[in-house]
C-alpha cells in the first residue's frame, strides 16, 4: 500500500452530493505513481458515502479501476434507480398517508417512509461486489472498511467494520464499532434517511441513516488505527449574499427539509473536525514535555479535508428539470426549484446530468491541490 502511514479515507453522507466524492478519487488516480495501489488502507463511508466506500474497499487491490467504476456508476444513475418516483407510487402514497392520519393508525398501518427504496436495493445487489472486500483484506490491500449506521430500538451509533484480525470492536459512550461481514442490509441501514427511506433490519434490531447520532464521525477510522485522515466533505458553500436576501422571506418546506438535511449531514462533521483540531493543538503545546504526554492517550492526527468549491445548490438549479414530471411537481410546489430551495434537491437528484457535473467539479478541486494531496499522501 501506498504511503508511510495508515491512511483513513472518511466519506460523508448527502444523498446524490456524493457523486463529488467519486470525481475527487478518480483525480486521486491519476496522481499516484503506482495507479493500481491503494492509498487508503481504512475506508470509512456514511449514508451515500458508504455506497462509494464499498466500491473502493472492495476493489481496493486495482484502485484506478475501482474510482473508475465507481465514476461510471453515478454517471449512470437514474432517481428511477435510487427511488419510485412514478405517479401510481405517489398516489398510493398520499392515500395510504391519509387514511392513515385520519384513522389514528387502525384503518391502514402507518407507511414506514415516504419514499420507496427498493429500487436501490436491487441496484446495489447487482453493482457492489461485496466479495471483493474480503479478497482486498487477504491481499493487504486494504486494513478495514466500515460503514455506521444508527440503532432506532438503543439510540446508539452503530460502526460495522470488516477488517484485518488484530483489530478489536470498541464501545463508548452512545457508540460502538462491531465486527461483520459486510453486506447489503449494512449498507441499506446506513443510508436510510429517516422519514424519507424505511429502516432496515440487521438481526433483530432496526437501523437507519449513520449520520442520525453521529456526533464523532471522525473516530471509526480513528479507532481501526489511522493516524491521518483524508476526508471528503459534501458542505454546499453557498453565496453569503443569497443567504441575506433571503432573511426577509419566509423559509419554503423545501428550504425547511434542507436545513434539517444540513443539520444531519454537514454540522456533526465540522464540530468533529473542530474538536480534532483542538486535541491536535493540545498534543502540540506538550510536545517536550515527556512527563505529561505520558500521562494522555491523546495523540496528534493529520487531517485533509477537501469540500465542493462551487455551490451545489447552484450546479443542482441548472438541472432541475432532469427530476422526473410528479416530482418536478411536487418540488415545485415545496418551493424546491426556486434558487433559494435547492438545497432539497442537492441530496434528491439522482441524475446524470447533475451526478456528472459533480464528478467534474470533484476532479477539478482534487487537481487544483494536487501537490498538497501528493504531499499529505506522501507520493
Amino acid at each position: 500500500m501506498a504511503g508511510k502511514c495508515n491512511t483513513g479515507l472518511v466519506l460523508s453522507g448527502g444523498g446524490a452530493r456524493a457523486a463529488y466524492q467519486a470525481g475527487v478519487l478518480l483525480a486521486i488516480a491519476r496522481m499516484l505513481p503506482d495507479p493500481e495501489a491503494n492509498p487508503f488502507p481504512i475506508i470509512c463511508g456514511t449514508s451515500a458515502g458508504a455506497i462509494n466506500a464499498v466500491a473502493v474497499a472492495s476493489g481496493a487491490d486495482n484502485y484506478r479501476q475501482s474510482v473508475h467504476y465507481l465514476a461510471r456508476m453515478w454517471k449512470n444513475l437514474h432517481i428511477h434507480d435510487v427511488y419510485d418516483a412514478s405517479l401510481s407510487y405517489f398516489i398510493k402514497t398520499f392515500f395510504h398517508f391519509g387514511i392513515s392520519i385520519a384513522t389514528g393508525g387502525h384503518g391502514w398501518h402507518n407507511p414506514k417512509s415516504f419514499l420507496d427504496n427498493s429500487p436501490l436495493r436491487a441496484f446495489l445487489g447487482k453493482a457492489m461486489p461485496f466479495d471483493g472486500i474480503e479478497h482486498s483484506l487477504q491481499q493487504g490491500a486494504l486494513q478495514a472498511l466500515a460503514l455506521t449506521a444508527s440503532c432506532f430500538s438503543t439510540g446508539m451509533s452503530v460502526t460495522f467494520f470488516q477488517g484485518q484480525p488484530q483489530i478489536d470492536e470498541w464501545s463508548r459512550h452512545q457508540r460502538m464499532g462491531l465486527r461483520e461481514k459486510i453486506g447489503l442490509d449494512h449498507l441499506m441501514a446506513t443510508s436510510a434517511i429517516p422519514l424519507i427511506f424505511p429502516s432496515t433490519q440487521i438481526g433483530k434490531l432496526h437501523y437507519c441513516d449513520g449520520a442520525i447520532r453521529q456526533m464523532t464521525p471522525l473516530s471509526p477510522a480513528l479507532h481501526l488505527g489511522a493516524d491521518k485522515l483524508f476526508i471528503v466533505g459534501l458542505t454546499s458553500q453557498r453565496p453569503l449574499a443569497v443567504e441575506r436576501r433571503s432573511v426577509s422571506v419566509a423559509p419554503s418546506p423545501a428550504q425547511i427539509f434542507g436545513h434539517l438535511l444540513n443539520s444531519v449531514f454537514v454540522d456533526s462533521m465540522s464540530m468533529d473536525m473542530e474538536r480534532l483540531l483542538r486535541v491536535n493543538h493540545t498534543v502540540s503545546l506538550l510536545q517536550g514535555h515527556e512527563d505529561l504526554c505520558a500521562q494522555t492517550s491523546l495523540k496528534q492526527v493529520d487531517i485533509f479535508m477537501l469540500s465542493p468549491s462551487q455551490s451545489l445548490e447552484s450546479i443542482a438549479y441548472q438541472y432541475a428539470h432532469e427530476f422526473p414530471p410528479v416530482l418536478r411537481f411536487l418540488m415545485k410546489g415545496a418551493g424546491g426549484t426556486k434558487q433559494r430551495g435547492m438545497t432539497l434537491a442537492t441530496y434528491l437528484l439522482f441524475e446524470p446530468g447533475y451526478c456528472r457535473a459533480l464528478i467534474a467539479l470533484g476532479y477539478k478541486d482534487a487537481l487544483a491541490q494536487k501537490d498538497a494531496i501528493r504531499q499529505f499522501l506522501e507520493l
